[in-house]
């Protein structure tokens, strides 16, 4: 059933990043994507981004949390929101959490329909090679853009023993590319590499037919994508692939120490800051 009501919204907004467009860019001018968690660091980030991820990294930068492991399906959605809520012209891709998608093809289709229609987002990311293959094909036809992503896989890091980088040994340098392989072939509109040798990532950017977005991988990738709280310096320790940008922890403790120290004077808040009986 169809309508031909339409809202004119031309004049007010930029037109959407989709997946069909992302996907074109395919050895084009390089796509940027970060990750946003926000309303307003989504709005920040918007007009500067070609897609935001509200990736699963949450689980460390907003909550505190050791690893991805515990990310919540209702934490990804209640995120994902916002950010869609407050961008215009990005593509809003949203992190599939561990447990919501491997147990099956039909186990992703439910958990990831229920984060487009509860966020509004243009895709959803989800971790795995090989494996994930038949998965991303069974939402691929069912209408869901699915950005794929290998290599290092962080929701993993209890079986592949830690964050280091991946492929350096023959056998799993081929698996990963079997990975890329089978990911693209199964319908993914775009690949996360993440954590991989660099001859790596440049064979796989050369030989599959999607875009592939690097993240400790080759600046000659498709795109780049990092954690912004990363890139803004709001951590001490970050992985050797971050790049700061600024560094806000340090400009955050100074801003914080100047009131702190205006309170305990009463030199804060002022005659300007207050309201008067007229």
């Amino acid at each position: 059933m169809s309508t031909t009501a339409t809202l004119n919204t031309a004049a007010t907004a930029p037109r959407r990043m989709t997946a069909p467009a992302f996907r074109a860019r395919k050895r084009a001018e390089p796509l940027v994507m970060l990750t946003a968690y926000t309303a307003r660091m989504a709005e920040l980030l918007d007009p500067h981004c070609d897609a935001l991820l509200v990736g699963d990294s949450l689980a460390q930068t907003i909550y505190g949390l050791p690893s991805t492991v515990p990310v919540t399906l209702d934490m990804m959605i209640a995120h994902g929101a916002a950010v869609v809520r407050e961008s215009r012209q990005a593509l809003v891709v949203v992190d599939m959490p561990f447990g919501s998608y491997e147990e099956s093809p039909e186990q992703a289709f439910r958990s990831a329909a229920r984060v487009m229609k509860e966020t509004g987002a243009g895709a959803i990311k989800l971790e795995g090679g090989q494996a994930m293959a038949p998965a991303i094909a069974y939402l691929a036809a069912r209408g869901i853009p699915v950005m794929a992503h290998i290599g290092l896989t962080p929701q993993a890091v209890n079986i592949l023993g830690g964050y280091g980088a991946r492929g350096r040994g023959e056998a799993e340098y081929a698996r990963i590319a079997a990975d890329a392989a089978a990911v693209a072939d199964a319908g993914a509109f775009s690949v996360v590499i993440e954590g991989v040798v660099e001859p790596l990532a440049q064979a796989i950017t050369q030989t599959i037919a999607c875009p592939t977005i690097g993240i400790g991988a080759s600046a000659q990738c498709d795109g780049q994508v990092l954690v912004v709280d990363d890139m803004l310096g709001m951590f001490e320790r970050t992985a050797r692939f971050v790049k700061r940008y600024d560094n806000l922890a340090e400009r955050i403790q100074t801003a914080a120490r100047g009131y702190a120290d205006e309170v305990r004077a009463r030199r804060f808040p002022e005659a300007q800051h207050l309201y008067g009986q007229t």
